[in-house]
């Protein structure tokens, strides 16, 4: 069974089991349904995070162990919560140590380990290569593997990782020995009823992400969603009996409804006026080339040798365009043919030896589940997600609100119809599918994206703005530039620390001018003093100024889009803190402490009446996600169905509203040009009949929208006087 919402925590030695059990009381005050929890098993000592697991048969000891582990279990359980734990089948930490016993033994044993097949390790190609030496002269010979300096691993390695993660060794769950020894001690918590839901990090690195999640479904039986980031017209294979995504396909949808798409063509012409690159299909095609050429070498390498074709050159350069051709990310043959096939014909362009590229795709399709298939599917993932997510969008900074995980930064925002569309096939297909707006991985908070959608109503007074600034500070490579000051402005106010901290991971990811391995020091250092430079200066004030103008439309949407996503099909997840405004960027900025206290203070204001303002305490959104997870939990008959309630009226293209059963969710959206045009004046919104109370206020509902959002630009409406 679905939770009716979660909750994500994620855990670190400095927020451990207590710590979440201290606050299981506030969050079912809050209205939650399940924690959702960041891996909980053994991980590299010191891990914020904990995807780098090295022992799955223990809960993890600098979280509390296993007693603190059932402890929280027990509190949950007492207060009728959930427990959804994130799970992270693909890969397990490694080091030249023993940290990992598994690991260790393999490294005592080499081939002869117990532990030899549980990782994805070519063994044909001689002793295991760990690239962890920090110099040429640091290079050990040992009876089992070679201790080699680092560089050599995006050519030489000789085990399947995590992305270009040389510590992170991928694991062969597909083995069943392999998985009932990672998966066996998460497998008891469930069995014992302390968790009810698993979350699943990266199946598309796994061999049979199909077999997989229908292997764990067997044993689970619970509650399951898969972190598959879907294109934006792709749907998660009919064979998984997933329950859904973890939701970026649901950000995506939530957040274009509040960005305006006439503001393309003034980003367009400001991105090509400061020389950012405005065709993304390029830059993408381009970054994931540079990705199977270099960070990625080792496993285009691996494939190609299973190529039947004698030029092995050709055969790499064919696997690499394959893979960087995708337009999703990656296909699961021999279902899904049409991915496939697209990428094929793709690589069959300029540059690539077609008699290779034929010869790659008459292997692939006459054994689809063989051993070339498969690695080549793997590793598709990595080269999308690398170049796309991890690359391009450092590079294609035209209106960086859409640069997002799952995103589309060639499509300028999302029509009412499409979203209700997308919402009411998600209602009819997947209901219990998560639905997120702010996660770990995402590479801005919602609340810094719903700010940036104003941008895209007054492209041509931010347009002003950056060349007044670029001229006072411009950072010396262009796309980086402009991502800096939409930046400064989404997160304002900012520390000149974190904003450096930022700067430096763009500027790496990038690629262009530094990146995380060959640096240029100068440049490095220069971006590293831009934020001291524009927050101590006059400039700072004009931004200030800038934001102020913005900041009550950011609210707008950020209220809005909360709303939408917590009413619509789906099971809504809230990222830790978000119940309030938060203004993070992406991790590390996004793992910093929770003030808990700062919450219960307000929520315990709210449940005794307070109607709080729409102002910078951020009380206003603690309000509308309070009200929506309570209902949620208390009446999940309500949210059932949908349909779009369509305004009329003169502002009717600024409303968004659907109902579903007994229940109508109302929101804003395009603020500057609603109040440009007068505010609402004669608009209505046609209620379905009988009498309806909005709950965030305790109203009568109006029809007149000028009335019903008065007080809020949201309302959430059910039948009748409660």
């Amino acid at each position: 069974m679905s939770p009716t919402s979660t909750y994500r925590i994620q855990f670190t030695p400095d927020f451990t089991f207590a710590d979440a059990e201290a606050v299981v009381d506030y969050l079912d005050a809050l209205g939650v349904g399940a924690l959702y929890a960041s891996p909980l098993l053994e991980a590299v000592p010191g891990s914020t995070h904990g995807y780098d697991v090295v022992d799955p048969t223990r809960a993890r000891e600098e979280l509390g162990g296993e007693a603190g582990r059932q402890a929280l279990g027990k509190a949950l359980r007492q207060a009728g919560l959930g427990l959804v734990v994130d799970i992270v089948p693909n890969h397990m930490a490694v080091e030249d140590g023993p940290v990992n016993p598994w690991w260790w033994d393999v490294l005592q044993h080499g081939e002869e380990s117990r532990y030899a097949r549980y990782f994805d390790v070519d063994w044909s190609s001689g002793k295991l290569l760990l690239p962890f030496a920090g110099s040429p002269e640091d290079e050990r010979e040992h009876e089992n593997y070679v201790s080699a300096f680092w560089r050599r691993g995006n050519t030489e390695l000789n085990y399947r990782r995590f992305f270009d993660i040389t510590t992170l060794a991928a694991v062969r769950v597909e083995d069943p020995e392999v998985f009932e020894a990672t998966h066996g001690e998460v497998l008891r918590w469930v069995a014992a009823g302390d968790v009810t839901g698993l979350r699943v990090d990266h199946p598309d690195g796994l061999a049979d992400p199909g077999g997989y999640v229908r292997r764990l479904r067997d044993r689970a039986g619970c509650w399951l969603v898969v972190e598959k980031i879907l294109g934006p017209d792709e749907a998660l294979p009919a064979s998984w009996p997933a329950d859904g995504t973890t939701g970026y396909d649901a950000l995506r949808e939530v957040c274009g409804l509040f960005v305006d798409p006439a503001g393309e063509p003034g980003y367009t012409a400001l991105a090509r006026e400061l020389g950012v690159a405005t065709d993304f299909a390029a830059v993408e095609h381009e970054c994931r080339n540079l990705v199977t050429d270099t960070i990625l070498r080792a496993e285009v390498r691996r494939i190609a040798a299973l190529v039947d074709h004698p030029d092995r050159e050709a055969a790499a350069l064919a696997v690499a365009r394959v893979m960087a051709a995708f337009p999703v990310y990656r296909s699961y043959l021999p279902e899904g043919r049409d991915a496939w096939d697209a990428a094929v014909r793709s690589a069959a362009g300029p540059g690539a030896d077609p008699a290779a590229v034929r010869a790659l795709d008459e292997q692939v399709r006459a054994d689809p589940r063989g051993e070339l298939a498969t690695r080549l599917q793997q590793t598709s993932g990595m080269v999308v997600a690398k170049g796309t997510e991890d690359t391009a969008f450092y590079r294609y900074t035209r209106f960086v609100a859409l640069n997002e995980v799952g995103g589309a930064p060639d499509r300028f925002g999302m029509s009412p119809d499409e979203f209700h569309e997308r919402a009411a096939a998600r209602e009819a297909g997947s209901p219990a599918a998560m639905t997120a707006l702010s996660t770990h991985d995402t590479k801005r908070s919602e609340d810094v994206r719903a700010r940036l959608a104003v941008l895209a109503e007054i492209p041509d007074e931010f347009a002003g703005a950056v060349r007044r600034w670029t001229a006072a500070h411009p950072i010396d490579e262009p796309a980086l530039n402009l991502l800096a000051w939409q930046s400064l402005v989404g997160a304002w106010p900012i520390t000149a620390e974190r904003m450096a901290g930022y700067l430096d991971k763009a500027a790496k990811e990038s690629k262009i001018r530094t990146t995380w391995v060959d640096h240029d020091e100068p440049f490095e250092a220069a971006v590293a003093a831009w934020p001291d430079e524009v927050l101590s200066g006059p400039v700072a004030a004009d931004v200030a100024a800038f934001v102020d103008r913005v900041e009550a439309h950011g609210w707008s949407n950020a209220l809005g889009q909360k709303l939408v996503q917590l009413t619509a099909p789906g099971v809504p997840d809230v990222y830790q803190g978000t119940e309030l405004w938060d203004l993070s960027l992406v991790d590390p900025d996004n793992r910093r402490p929770v003030d808990y206290a700062v919450r219960r203070d307000l929520l315990d204001a709210i449940a005794d009446g307070l109607l709080p303002p729409v102002d910078a305490t951020g009380a206003a959104k603690l309000l509308v996600v309070h009200k929506a997870l309570r209902l949620r939990r208390e009446r999940p008959e309500l949210f059932r169905g949908y349909r779009p309630l369509p305004a009329s009226g003169p502002g009717a293209a600024h409303a968004v509203a659907f109902e579903r059963t007994g229940l109508v969710a109302v929101a804003t959206r395009l603020p500057v040009g609603l109040a440009a045009a007068g505010g609402w004046r004669d608009t209505e919104l046609p209620l379905p009949p009988g009498t309806w109370t909005d709950v965030l206020t305790a109203r009568p509902a109006r029809a007149r929208l000028g009335d019903l959002l008065d007080h809020y630009p949201v309302a959430l409406l059910v039948r009748g006087d409660q």
